[in-house]
């Protein structure tokens, strides 16, 4: 479960650039107007005008109204902001290239609605089996790890005690530990490459989590 939730988050990143390259082909005024592709409020306003001259026809009271369903602050300024951005002249492309591209766009935005309720989903499965594991207790008092990034790391390295030889051996599983090679006079140093790689997102995640909320991790 924790590799499927990840993996629709790649997915979701994936979809949502490949919707801000189309906006930005003949959209552009949407990537000024609006903040964060995937938030719920931006993909109910492109659904309902995906191209220039049906976004310059919304009125302030529907963007509200789609803000407030997403619980935003600030409605009324960020409605205005909004309505002007997209009422404002822009380059643009012909009709026919300009249709074709908000039917891609319409396609986009409902897979991202999609990937974001699925995603959502997954969080709250993720989060209640792992709150079962007898380990879970231990691995969440690790600094930087809250319990889907917990989730991963269990998963990942697996709950079998006598899986690893050391804690070295933990390490290279991970990719965490460096190569050293050393010649006479000459030593190199690389990264390791052979590695768990959804084990390496998670711990890299973990580390720069701790660095913000541990001291001991920031001093180490």
């Amino acid at each position: 479960m924790t590799r499927i939730h990840k993996t629709l988050i790649w997915e979701r990143t994936r979809t949502m650039q490949r919707l801000r390259h189309a906006l930005l082909d003949y959209f552009p005024a949407a990537l000024e107007a609006f903040e964060g592709l995937d938030a719920p409020d931006v993909l109910e306003l492109l659904a309902k005008a995906p191209d220039p001259v049906a976004a310059a026809k919304l009125t302030t009271t529907q963007i509200s109204a789609a803000l407030k369903r997403a619980r935003r602050r600030n409605i009324a300024d960020k409605a205005t902001k909004i309505q002007a951005v997209l009422r404002a002249e822009h380059l643009g492309q012909p009709a026919a290239v300009t249709a074709a591209y908000a039917d891609s766009v319409r396609a986009l935005v409902a897979l991202l609605v999609t990937l974001n309720e699925q995603v959502s989903f997954l969080y709250g499965q993720v989060e209640d089996y792992f709150g079962r594991h007898s380990d879970a207790e231990i691995i969440r008092s690790q600094p930087g790890l809250g319990p889907i990034l917990s989730a991963r790391v269990l998963a990942e390295f697996g709950d079998d005690p006598h899986r690893y030889a050391s804690a070295k051996a933990r390490k290279n599983y991970a990719g965490t530990s460096p190569i050293t090679r050393a010649s006479g006079r000459m030593k190199v140093v690389t990264a390791r490459y052979v590695r768990n790689d959804r084990l390496i997102d998670a711990l890299i995640a973990q580390a720069f989590s701790a660095l913000r909320v541990s001291a001991g991790a920031r001093a180490y």
